[in-house]
C-alpha cells in the first residue's frame, strides 16, 4: 500500500545538472577568504542566484539548490556537497499534534516557489519513488554507468518513509542518491538529494554481503554533517 506524505515538490534532474557537480571539486578553486569578490563573479559566471532555503546555499543554473560543506564549493576537493531536487513533507504516523497539522506547508510553498518547481499536495512514497527514479536515469547518463549499490532504508539521515539510495563512486568522490534529512526549520522535512563526498569520510563500499546496515552506516557517514 502506498504511504502518504503531506508534499512533495520537485524539480526533474538532468545530465547536465549532475555533471557540473561532479566537476564542482575539480575546478580552480575560488577562496572566500581570499577574495569574497571573485567567489561573486564565478556565482554571476555560472548564472547561480543566492538561495536561503537550505543555510548558506546557493540555485544553480540548473534551478535546484547547492549546499556545500565549505562556502566556496570551487574546487574543494575535501568538501561534501549536496543539490537538493526535491523536497517532501512526510507523516509521522506517531504524532498528530506536532506533524499532521500541516503547519509546514508554508515552508513547503517557498520549495514550489521557485522557478521550474511542481508541487503535488497529497502525495506517496510512490510519487517521491518516481522522482529518484528520474533522478538515477540522469546520473545514469552522466557518468555512463548505472548505480554500484541500491538500498532501500529508513535508517539513515531521512525522516519519513524507506526510499531508494543509490550510490556511485568516481575515483575521489561518493554520490548518493536519495533521501536526507533537511535539517532546516524544526527538523521534520526531508531533501530528496545527489551529495557529491569525498570517499575518504568512511572506510571502503562494504561488499554486498556485510548486510544492509553497514551499506546504511556507510551512506550516513558520507552524507550526514
Amino acid at each position: 500500500m502506498p504511504i502518504p506524505v503531506h508534499a512533495l515538490v520537485h524539480r526533474p534532474l538532468t545530465a547536465e545538472a549532475v555533471a557540473e557537480l561532479v566537476a564542482l571539486p575539480y575546478v580552480p578553486p575560488v577562496d572566500e577568504d581570499e577574495d569574497d569578490d571573485a567567489v561573486e563573479a564565478e556565482r554571476r559566471r555560472r548564472g547561480w542566484q543566492w538561495e536561503d532555503l537550505v543555510c548558506e546555499s546557493f540555485r544553480t543554473g540548473h534551478g535546484h539548490v547547492l549546499c556545500s560543506e565549505a562556502f566556496s564549493p570551487f574546487g574543494e576537493l575535501k568538501a561534501r556537497a549536496f543539490l537538493v531536487f526535491g523536497e517532501l513533507y512526510p507523516v509521522d504516523p506517531d504524532d498528530e499534534r506536532m506533524l499532521n497539522g500541516t503547519w509546514l506547508n508554508g515552508y513547503m510553498e517557498g520549495w514550489e516557489q521557485l522557478p521550474g518547481w511542481r508541487g503535488v499536495r497529497p502525495a506517496t512514497d510512490q510519487d517521491c519513488e518516481a522522482v529518484l527514479v528520474q533522478a538515477a536515469g540522469a546520473v545514469t547518463e552522466a557518468l555512463g554507468a548505472a548505480p554500484e549499490r541500491t538500498l532501500v532504508s529508513a535508517h539513515t539521515t531521512s525522516h519519513g518513509p524507506a526510499l531508494t539510495h543509490r550510490v556511485w563512486r568516481t575515483p575521489t568522490h561518493a554520490l548518493i542518491l536519495g533521501p536526507a534529512a533537511d535539517e532546516g526549520p524544526y527538523g521534520h522535512l526531508t531533501h530528496l538529494q545527489l551529495s557529491s563526498t569525498p570517499l575518504t569520510c568512511a572506510p571502503d563500499l562494504p561488499p554486498a554481503t556485510a548486510g544492509d546496515q553497514a551499506l546504511a552506516d556507510w551512506i550516513t557517514a558520507h552524507t550526514d554533517w
